[in-house]
């Protein structure tokens, strides 16, 4: 075999063994196109679309820890004592809380379709479940995780809404001042289910009726008749009038807010709300569950109560807010803070809280506030983180 012989014999076997191993290589597919979220910006800001459907998702909430002193208990219903004398107040109040919201948005031929879900987690004192010494005094200051709260899970469709809400009692008037505290006088009920449409005439003028639920032992139907509220508002460039009236099914009694809210100036706002209800059927002891005056509407001590307040924001990071409130059994509320913006959305808010009772020894009262004293101070330091 020559040397011409055995080159062109080893060029055949490599060019054979090169075809065998491109037959053999592997295909690498290509890759498929990635499916990425799409902003929807048609309800607001922080709403996507839901991959594969048209329907928007937004997803937010808050983490909160409070820090409370003094007769923070007198106004929530949140009790601490200390371990050595039991003695009530005697030491921090503090929760923490972890509030999950969302909300959904898409667009029918029926108008659009909502939905909104707020559930809130809490750890801290709980209510007045401290153990007792042999004595029968309170002791310790227990906490620990508290019940989970489904506060809102309603479905709207238009104006029509159902579902778990809080009542168009509180929530079409906008509730009260920006204050933590803001039920030291009692407005009104919250929790309930509802079936309530909502009408916007697009000049200013909006209504809403609702039938609700209640809650309680004193605030649930006991029969067919839904409890009714019905309220009006009419809001331009100066602020907004708005007026609410509640019918109580249990108790046959009518309640009623009016709210004025004005700017005077483009950092100032002012509101002031009256609220009045009828309560002979609420002092009846003859029922089977007595409402000792306070129905599910009628919150307030007496007939009458007035609310009143304002924010003055001091500086973008800055702002002060108060709220007085005084009723027909002369309970006075005054609540008054500073909130202030470290970062946006962080905000750190100091409110320092007084409460006097004026119908001191009337039973009915104990509900509300700290039996044992007629005058009660506490303070809350408030740290929120909102995403």
């Amino acid at each position: 075999m020559n040397i011409k012989s055995l080159l062109l014999g080893s060029a055949a076997a490599l060019i054979a063994v090169s075809g065998a191993r491109a037959a053999d290589a592997v295909v690498v597919a290509e890759p498929e196109p990635a499916e990425y979220v799409k902003i929807c910006d048609v309800y607001g800001s922080g709403y996507f679309y839901i991959p594969g459907t048209e329907t928007c998702l937004r997803i937010g909430g808050y983490i909160r820890y409070d820090i409370g002193v003094g007769d923070v208990g007198s106004f929530d219903g949140a009790r601490s004592f200390d371990h050595k004398d039991g003695d009530e107040q005697d030491t921090f109040y503090k929760n923490a809380r972890f509030t999950l919201k969302t909300w959904t948005g898409q667009e029918t031929e029926l108008g659009t379709l909502k939905t909104y879900t707020e559930t809130r987690f809490n750890f801290g004192n709980r209510n007045n479940y401290g153990g007792f010494s042999t004595d029968g005094d309170p002791i310790g200051n227990p906490a620990g995780n508290k019940n989970v709260s489904l506060n809102f899970a309603w479905i709207q469709l238009g104006g029509l809404r159902v579902g778990k809400d809080e009542s168009a009692f509180d929530t079409f008037i906008g509730y009260a001042g920006n204050v933590i505290q803001d039920t030291l006088v009692p407005y009104g009920d919250f929790d309930t289910n509802v079936v309530q449409y909502y009408f916007d005439a697009g000049n200013g003028f909006s209504a809403v009726v609702s039938l609700e639920e209640g809650s309680g032992t004193v605030g649930t139907i006991d029969s067919y008749v839904p409890h009714v509220v019905g309220g009006v508002k009419y809001t331009q460039g100066w602020g907004a009038i708005t007026g609410v009236v509640a019918y109580d099914s249990n108790y046959e009694e009518v309640a009623g807010k009016v709210r004025l809210d004005i700017t005077p100036m483009q950092n100032l706002s002012l509101f002031i709300m009256g609220g009045y209800g009828t309560d002979d059927n609420l002092t009846d002891d003859t029922y089977a569950i007595p409402a000792n005056g306070r129905g599910f509407y009628k919150q307030w001590g007496g007939n009458w109560a007035f609310w009143g307040g304002g924010t003055y924001t001091i500086n973008e990071k800055t702002s002060f807010n108060l709220q007085v409130s005084y009723d027909d059994w002369k309970n006075l509320g005054v609540a008054a803070n500073i909130a202030y913006d470290v970062v946006p959305g962080f905000t750190v808010t100091a409110e320092v809280d007084y409460l006097n009772a004026g119908k001191f020894d009337d039973a009915d009262f104990s509900n509300f506030t700290n039996a044992d004293k007629k005058s009660s101070v506490g303070g809350l330091l408030r740290f929120q983180r909102s995403f």
